[in-house]
């Protein structure tokens, strides 16, 4: 069993940002040559490959994807195209896992600010068709569901003040943890006073620095099983259990409003297969496309009692300080920034999730590594596709 389990032995990443003047091959080839060099592995040993985006036909005119990356890495070998990174890995795991394969490349990239007039439209039917004919824009459904928590948990007065406040801090944590993140989209520290007045300015609950940007770049990683694993690093890091769950595509027809199924469900199961506890977990990469996003889904994944994620969030919140303490435990949030000041180049933003999880248990992430009061053993890495429709999971450890 043990010589199954799928094992991470170098990852690779790009910044992210706008890269206008860079061809999606050259983001490609950095991202993939760095994983490989790092666990010194020549192209010819690459049994497979599974790689992520969502619109390179759109933005790029690039067609038949896997004919791309054979042509790119003058390989035959079997490819597959998904949309996100968390689901080309998910079948990356699943074939190392069967025996399949012992040395798989996973990758995933996007190029998002090439045609941003073009695809925002996509983005919105990817999210919610309903919702896209009826006139909402990809920002509505972060709204409604703001909308629907308040109501919900009968949040007004003083607390709807600390409530709006509580998003704000969140998206000034990420900025503040992205100044030590060198990939990162954004290196400028901003204020909670800055986020509001944003939100003031557009007459909106939720305004620009409540929204991860647009952004291009690509992230891959080496996967292997654990017995081969050991040929290559004295260290790698184990995918211990992944899951991934889905819910309904229209938001409103959805049983709750104030949260994702999809993301409750995954965390179950992957902690089951993992067979490790939430207490264990010290680190995790949280799928943030937007602050409220981000504060559901700490209550989704566990972390938070249901309603009180943003209350946590406030009593917490100190800028001098990496962890935030929710529900009674300390827990390292988005490291690097996460999609809110790292970026968010859909097909890649898996994949730099597990960059910075990867480098943390190994001791390597430089400025940013976290100092925990013991030893950090487990990390978790969450990513959705659309706005909840799927949701996948992941519990990575040293042992």
């Amino acid at each position: 069993m043990k010589a199954k389990c799928p094992a991470i032995v170098s990852v690779g990443r790009t910044s992210f940002g706008e890269h206008y003047e860079v061809e999606p091959e050259n983001l490609v080839w950095e991202a993939g040559l760095t994983a490989a060099e790092a666990a010194n592995i020549e192209r010819r040993s690459l049994e497979a490959c599974y790689f992520a985006d969502y619109f390179l036909p759109i933005t790029n005119k690039i067609g038949l994807e896997e004919g791309f990356l054979s042509e790119l890495l003058e390989l035959n070998v079997p490819m597959e195209i998904t949309r996100s990174f968390s689901s080309a890995l998910s079948n990356a795991c699943n074939a190392v896992q069967a025996g399949k394969y012992d040395i798989v490349l996973v990758g995933g990239m996007e190029k998002m600010t090439d045609r941003w007039d073009k695809i925002r439209d996509d983005l919105m039917l990817l999210e919610d068709p309903w919702s896209y004919y009826a006139g909402c824009t990809p920002e509505a459904n972060h709204e409604l569901m703001l909308r629907a928590y308040i109501k919900r948990f009968g949040i007004s007065g003083e607390k709807l003040d600390i409530f709006n406040l509580a998003l704000a801090e969140f998206a000034v944590k990420s900025h503040s943890n992205a100044m030590k993140n060198e990939y990162a989209q954004f290196h400028k520290e901003i204020s909670a006073d800055t986020v509001i007045k944003a939100r003031v300015k557009t007459g909106r609950p939720l305004g620009l620095f409540d929204f991860a940007p647009i952004s291009d770049g690509a992230s891959a990683l080496i996967l292997t099983n654990s017995e081969t694993a050991e040929s290559f690093t004295d260290k790698p890091v184990y995918i211990l259990g992944y899951s991934l769950a889905t819910d309904y595509i229209t938001f409103p027809s959805r049983s709750d409003l104030t949260g994702f199924a999809a993301t409750k469900l995954a965390m179950n199961e992957a902690l089951r297969s993992a067979r490790v506890e939430l207490d264990d977990i010290s680190i995790l990469e949280l799928y943030d496309q937007s602050t409220m996003m981000g504060i559901v889904s700490l209550e989704d994944l566990g972390f938070c009692e249901r309603g009180k994620a943003w209350s946590d969030i406030h009593k917490s919140f100190k800028e001098s300080e990496d962890f935030l303490e929710l529900n009674g435990r300390s827990l390292f949030v988005n490291m690097n920034g996460g999609l809110k000041a790292d970026g968010n180049p859909l097909g890649a933003t898996g994949g730099a999730e597990i960059f910075e999880i990867f480098q943390q248990l190994r001791k390597k992430a430089g400025a940013r590594q976290v100092q925990a009061d013991g030893e950090l053993k487990y990390g978790c890495v969450h990513e959705m596709e659309g706005f909840g429709t799927k949701a996948y999971t992941c519990i990575l450890g040293l042992e």
